[in-house]
């Protein structure tokens, strides 16, 4: 079975977020990036399937500029054994990423696509959906256990008041939630090896798919910054406070 794991060169989750003088974005200048912590995830939980046998390929998949070669060598080191880059420097946005790997995909035939049910960066969770329309396959979304058997997945998923079990018939595409697993640390021998690993360099253009933004940044701005508490005297004065904020 050859599973694809799309994974995402975003800002590290342990940076401070600075929006940019001019209101048009994060500032991404001199900052440490890495993979999206999702993905690293859906690339943990690739690993493990192959590593129980039910795997016997992992293809990494990242979209965007030269420096994303990184974020593939990364999902290399953890396990995947091949990757593939779609080259550009453009902000694609999430439909234009799901064409792109409806394209992978009908190129790869993978049987199973496991990828983060959202990038930290844009929090749109919105691609893995996307590109199950697109495939026309079967969707289990923010798994938090996957057991695969008899060409189907069975997919625990956390929902209100408990857990909800979907099983999907392969092929399907997973998106992956914070209690799946917990990625393993890179290994030197296996750092050594990820740089042995076959790794594709494509253009947007070889899978013929229109990535013009259809979306208009207007405006980003930080969060208002909370305002100092009071102390109060007793409980009595808590109280009156409470109710003139509208809290009682």
């Amino acid at each position: 079975m050859k599973i694809l794991v799309p994974v995402k060169r975003v800002l590290d989750y342990n940076v401070k977020v600075r929006v940019k003088s001019d209101q048009s974005g994060v500032d991404l200048a001199n900052v440490k990036m890495s993979m999206n912590p999702f993905d690293e995830i859906a690339v943990e939980e690739a690993v493990r399937l192959k590593e129980k046998g039910v795997a016997t390929e992992i293809v990494a998949v990242s979209i965007g500029p030269a420096q994303a070669k990184d974020t593939i060598i990364t999902a290399l080191t953890i396990g995947a054994d091949r990757g593939i880059l779609i080259q550009t420097d453009q902000d694609v946005e999430p439909l234009a990423v799901a064409k792109l790997l409806k394209a992978v995909a009908e190129a790869e035939k993978p049987d199973l696509i496991i990828m983060g049910k959202q990038a930290i960066d844009g929090d749109n969770n919105a691609t893995g959906q996307m590109l199950s329309t697109l495939l026309d396959w079967p969707q289990a979304t923010f798994a938090s256990k996957v057991v695969i058997e008899d060409g189907e997945a069975h997919v625990t998923r956390e929902v209100d008041g408990g857990l909800q079990t979907l099983g999907v018939k392969l092929p399907a595409v997973i998106t992956t939630d914070l209690r799946l697993n917990e990625p393993r640390y890179a290994s030197l021998p296996n750092i050594m090896k990820a740089k042995k690993k076959p790794l594709e360099i494509k253009t947007v253009a070889d899978y013929g798919v229109d990535v013009t933004p259809r979306l208009k940044v207007l405006k980003v701005t930080e969060p208002p910054k909370r305002s100092a508490g009071i102390k109060v005297a007793d409980a009595a004065e808590l109280v009156a406070n409470l109710k003139s904020a509208g809290v009682l």
